[in-house]
């Protein structure tokens, strides 16, 4: 093994130790489901806004929408990593944080699917729901691993397979071990290795084409008359295409208000204060990392001569993009790299996972197969269903990899399906369940079959579709803003909601709290 091997190694060994460690030390916060899943909706902003920042950006990114976003609209791809911080991280902090935490402490509802059915009274959205969240966050697990696997690959040399097994049975351990409050704690301290690895990687990759402007000036001559006939277009202000750059930024920006995953963590935070500071903190993060990753990747073409890059081009295989670029590097910083790109897909796989075994237990389970269910065995079958999930899209990963199946070849599509589906099913009625008293429970079922229903076709009949709407990522950004128009136009049409049951959730808004002068003239 040579020295980049050999640090990579040390580097991971210390890693993984220090991950068991928390999840072993937080067993005392997992004893029971509120401890377990939201821990105890007593953590601070520092640990929430890294953990709502972790989640949100893993290898997937990294590895797949910076290389394939940056080769496609070059340095323009930046303008998705702006989006992510601004609308995916601020704007959703400030619409959704509040009322979140608020009405979901209300209705004691620890998941997304339980808030649908306690908000409407309605078992049935509450399953459907859960069967949603389920399905599809299976492939978006999947990505992180293909992403990761081939980093190590680089490092290594060795078989991806045994880079899937070992991500998985390492975040398997501190998740059941310490559920939420482990995988918190777990983020923050990856958190602060995604900032100062993306740093250096941009720094050391920028240095080695002679600088920003060099690099900048050498993008201005890159042509590529398959996509551009425009001089200059990868270093324009908008890229070669402005449109399907928009819709990237809609998908990967909006679409994480209807994800379950990343709109929990708003569950679980503490206080008021500490939702403020989680807003300046989590939009600060997203702006180094997202920014940095998509800024990064916009230099891609850069790299078009080496074989490997032109390979993976021809095959449309832009998850190799990016380890090519960083393979040059020196060996520390590639030991950084693989530190950096592991923590992300780690602690996205520990929400994931989470997320989705918590949402089988206690929505689909609890009270319906399983009538009477205590705290002790909900936790139990949490924990079981995290090693079914794990091994479920570890299995799936495996054999996406090794099949030839083009449709979900690279990981920017097994994202887009996943994020379309669920925000195209989710971000509406979340949204307006949370603000308007109008909302219906048949609009929530419409915005769930066409959202998830969608998708679904777009998988399975992609030739079908218009040509703007055969990109699974297009196709999603469609669902999600089509979804906010549906909600309110069926909620018109349709029998309105018990005034009594609405009432009773919108009253915890209504709540008089004590507050400080400097908040309340009053």
């Amino acid at each position: 093994m040579d020295l980049k091997g050999i640090l990579s190694l040390i580097f991971l060994v210390v890693f993984f130790g220090i991950m068991i460690c928390v999840g072993i030390y937080c067993r005392r916060h997992a004893t029971d489901v509120n401890g377990f899943v939201l821990g105890g909706r007593s953590v601070g902003p520092w640990l929430t806004a890294f953990a709502y920042g972790t989640s949100y950006f893993s290898a997937v990114i990294f590895v797949g929408y910076a290389g394939q976003f940056g080769w496609n609209f070059g340095v323009a791809s930046t303008w998705i990593g702006l989006g992510n911080a601004f609308i995916g991280s601020l704007l959703a902090w400030v619409v959704l944080g509040r009322r979140t935490r608020i009405m979901t402490q209300h209705l004691n509802s620890a998941t997304m699917p339980e808030f649908f059915g306690k908000r409407f009274s309605s078992k049935g959205l509450k399953i459907g729901a859960s069967v949603i969240t389920f399905i599809f966050l299976i492939p978006y697990t999947a990505s992180l691993y293909n992403g990761l696997s081939r980093l190590f690959e680089m490092a290594f040399g060795i078989d991806y397979i045994w880079c899937i097994l070992i991500m998985s049975v390492l975040t398997g351990i501190y998740v059941i071990a310490g559920g939420y409050m482990a995988t918190a704690i777990n983020d923050f301290i990856q958190g602060l290795i995604m900032l100062v690895g993306i740093v250096a990687v941009i720094a050391a990759v920028l240095s080695s084409q002679g600088g920003f402007m060099e690099a900048l000036n050498g993008l201005a001559k890159v042509t590529d008359e398959t996509v551009t006939t425009t001089p200059g277009a990868f270093n324009s202000f908008f890229g070669p295409a402005p449109l399907n750059l928009l819709f990237v930024v809609i998908l990967t920006s909006l679409g994480t208000w209807g994800l379950p995953q990343m709109v929990q963590k708003f569950y679980a935070i503490k206080s008021e204060k500490d939702i403020k500071k989680g807003t300046i903190i989590s939009t600060a993060f997203a702006l180094v990392v997202a920014g940095g990753c998509y800024f990064l990747g916009g230099f891609g073409r850069l790299f078009a001569n080496n074989p490997d890059v032109a390979e993976a081009v021809a095959n449309k295989n832009f998850d190799s993009i990016i380890p090519t670029m960083i393979s040059t590097l020196p060996d520390v910083l590639i030991a950084i790299v693989i530190i950096l790109v592991l923590s992300a897909s780690m602690s996205t796989l520990s929400s994931l996972v989470i997320a989705s075994s918590s949402t089988l237990t206690i929505d689909f389970l609890k009270g319906n197969f399983i009538k009477k269910m205590s705290q002790k065995k909900q936790v139990l079958l949490i924990r079981i269903f995290i090693v079914v999930f794990i091994a479920i899209s570890a299995f799936i990963a495996i054999y996406q990899v090794k099949s030839n199946n083009e449709s979900v070849k690279f990981i920017a599509q097994l994202m887009g399906v996943s994020w379309g589906a669920l925000a195209g099913a989710f971000l509406a009625p979340f949204l307006y369940g949370l603000y308007w008293k109008k909302t219906t429970k048949a609009a929530c079922w419409v915005s769930f079959i066409f959202g998830a229903g969608i998708m679904i076709l777009n998988l399975l009949f992609r030739d079908m579709f218009p040509e703007i709407l055969q990109s699974p990522i297009n196709c999603g950004s469609i669902a999600m803003i089509a979804g906010l128009i549906i909600v309110p136009l069926v909620s018109l049409i349709t029998p309105k909601p018990d005034k009594k049951l609405v009432d009773e959730a919108f009253a915890c808004y209504e709540k008089k709290v004590p507050a400080a002068q400097k908040n309340s003239l009053d």
